[in-house]
């Protein structure tokens, strides 16, 4: 509608004539697009982008929509004519729209309360089934096309089945990352997922790549990886993030938005590839055994060009030290090409999103670079990203931070923190995972039904103050925060969060129990609540070497359920936030693991081999 109608100098006489006319952009102002989206729904039973609102002075929408042409068209009404008329409406019977308008208000389901409810526990087999149901037993992923990702979906599951041992379950998680990898929606040369495949057989991406996707999936992958020691897993992952590293990070760390799809005003062409182009960087040999490792052929599988994939062949098969060199050298070719347009705004949300994924990286491949990029990143946020007053900001842009934070700001980079802690054992990460989360609480909570508003009491006032547990593209700011709260509970002791966090669940119980599996990340925190959970407290001794070594133990095997506290003489200061460590004490100046469950902890111990077999047991 960009370019058919918005640029379009007979649309914008309409427009300029008789509108004011707004463009929002919905990564900045999720509270907008939340609440305008309920509306679109309502009226025309579906919603999506680009979505069209029309409404009063007030802000009260009286017409919804999303895509219209610029004129009419096999039986749709096209912009023109739909401006026109309203503007007549308006014009000559703006009573009718005044009164419509308030109906909507009335009717939409902005103004519902929340379904209060108790989850029982049974819901999690509930939602397992459900997203069995829907797999896809040849491509995985769940549902037809068009097919996203959804991480959250597949973190679900592997938590799943660790409790229970269902090896379907994992099944369905690994058929899922073989087959997106091998898939056109991952970028075989440059790395990187695109947001979602328009086919079945993630064959055919939107071309467009998305900060949240990649950091979400690089979660998965090397979970994974940790799981079943596979090191394709883990070579995603690593990809994954050297593409963030290298082309999605600005200079003082934070991490950019997303890149387009479309490049020379045509989608995927920079991304996609003709057999001459193959041959004329690799040679005719190289060129002709490349090209059938990747379906690239004469015919082509886009559009007359092709997007490389892996569908066709078996990678058990290839020669990965001649893919190495050929796509090193088709990625230098392709950067002479005109590159996508970068959205280069740093959105706090999906920052924590990535600081989470390289902290967890970091520490399960004990790769520095890893951390110190969340380190850099986390300095960035609060240099650039938080106001005088110790307001988080959610965006920044251009020298330029604006717009106070939503709670996906706040719940996403407390969880970055948390992930970030486990990673260094640096105090100053639990401390500011807390403060913010005692912020959260202050502007987002509903003291009178429970849970987590969108956007915060001092805030701009629109027609509504919504609420959002939907794990959608992103799992909710209500999910990630329930599941925060238990872990910053159980890591500093103060129980007000895990009440919080029960509470966060259940005010949201009813829409829950109606659809298990649209809630796959609440249902996490649920299983983390209820799970047979460790705390490992590890006290340092003089020698450094067996506190490394029992860290590594730790993260040799998945641990879902698991939440270490390193005590040691040069970060003194976790006391402050954490002030029970102070009773955990090295035995004989030698490194001393406390483990802990159900709120009480076995007798200390020092001997390497006996703290291996006791954390696998």
């Amino acid at each position: 509608m960009g370019k058919e109608s918005f640029e379009d100098a007979e649309v914008a006489e309409i427009l300029n004539k008789n509108f004011i006319s707004i463009k929002v952009d919905r990564e900045e102002r999720p509270d907008i697009d939340h609440i305008y989206m309920e509306v679109c729904q309502a009226l025309t039973g579906s919603g999506g982008w680009p979505l069209t609102i029309i409404m009063t002075p007030d802000q009260r929408p009286f017409f919804a929509g999303t895509y219209f042409p610029k004129k009419d068209r096999m039986g749709m009404k096209g912009l023109i004519t739909i401006l026109n008329e309203l503007t007549n409406v308006w014009e000559n019977n703006r009573d009718s729209i005044l009164e419509f308008s308030n109906r909507i208000m009335d009717a939409v389901s902005l103004k519902k309360d929340n379904q209060l409810q108790k989850i029982d526990y049974d819901i999690i087999q509930e939602a397992y089934y459900q997203l069995k149901g829907s797999f896809d037993n040849i491509y995985g992923g769940f549902g037809n096309a068009p097919k996203f990702p959804t991480p959250h979906n597949l973190l679900f599951l592997i938590r799943y089945w660790y409790n229970t041992k269902d090896e379907t379950a994992l099944k369905m998680v690994e058929e899922t990352l073989k087959s997106m990898h091998k898939g056109g929606i991952y970028d075989h040369i440059g790395f990187g997922f695109s947001r979602y495949s328009t086919d079945r057989k993630w064959m055919t991406p939107h071309f467009e790549k998305m900060l949240y996707d990649n950091a979400l999936l690089a979660i998965v992958y090397i979970e994974v990886y940790q799981i079943t020691q596979n090191t394709e897993y883990r070579c995603v992952a690593e990809e994954i993030l050297a593409y963030i590293l290298r082309d999605m990070t600005s200079d003082e760390g934070g991490f950019f938005s997303a890149e387009d799809a479309d490049s020379e005003g045509e989608e995927g062409k920079f991304y996609t590839w003709t057999v001459n182009e193959v041959k004329e960087v690799l040679g005719e040999e190289g060129g002709d055994r490349f090209c059938s490792y990747f379906d690239i052929t004469a015919n082509g599988n886009f559009e007359g060009r092709n997007i490389p994939n892996l569908i066709k062949y078996p990678q058990d098969f290839y020669d990965y030290e001649f893919i190495k060199i050929s796509r090193q050298k088709l990625f230098d070719y392709r950067k002479k090409r005109v590159h996508p347009h970068k959205d280069d705004k740093i959105l706090t949300s999906w920052n924590g999103l990535m600081i989470a994924a390289l902290s967890i990286c970091g520490r399960i491949l004990n790769n520095k670079e890893y951390v110190l990029a969340s380190e850099k990143a986390i300095q960035f946020i609060y240099r650039k990203l938080i106001r005088e007053d110790g307001r988080l900001l959610a965006r920044f842009r251009d020298g330029e931070s604006s717009i106070p934070a939503f709670l996906d700001d706040y719940a996403f980079l407390i969880w970055g923190l948390i992930e970030l802690y486990g990673a260094t054992f640096n105090p100053d990460y639990i401390k500011k995972a807390v403060g913010l989360n005692y912020d959260m609480f202050k502007y987002f909570w509903d003291g009178e039904n429970g849970g987590l508003f969108v956007y915060g009491a001092d805030s701009e006032k629109l027609i509504a103050r919504p609420k959002e547990v939907y794990d959608g593209a992103t799992p909710s700011g209500n999910s990630v925060a329930a599941l925060n709260n238990i872990k910053l509970a159980r890591l500093t002791g103060i129980s007000e969060f895990e009440d919080k966090a029960s509470k966060i669940l259940e005010s949201f119980g009813g829409a829950i129990k109606d659809y298990p599996m649209g809630y796959t990340f609440s249902l996490m925190a649920l299983l983390f609540e209820n799970s047979k959970t460790k705390e490992i407290v590890i006290v340092e001794g003089e020698n450094k070497i067996d506190t490394e070594k029992m860290l590594s133990i730790m993260n040799e095997k998945f641990r879902p359920f698991a939440l270490t506290i390193v005590c040691s003489n040069e970060y003194k200061s976790l006391k402050d936030t954490i002030p029970f460590i102070e009773d955990y004490k090295s035995v004989d100046g030698k490194a001393t693991a406390y483990i802990c469950e159900n709120f009480a902890c076995r007798s200390p111990i020092t001997d390497i081999d006996e703290f291996r077999e006791i954390i696998n047991d």
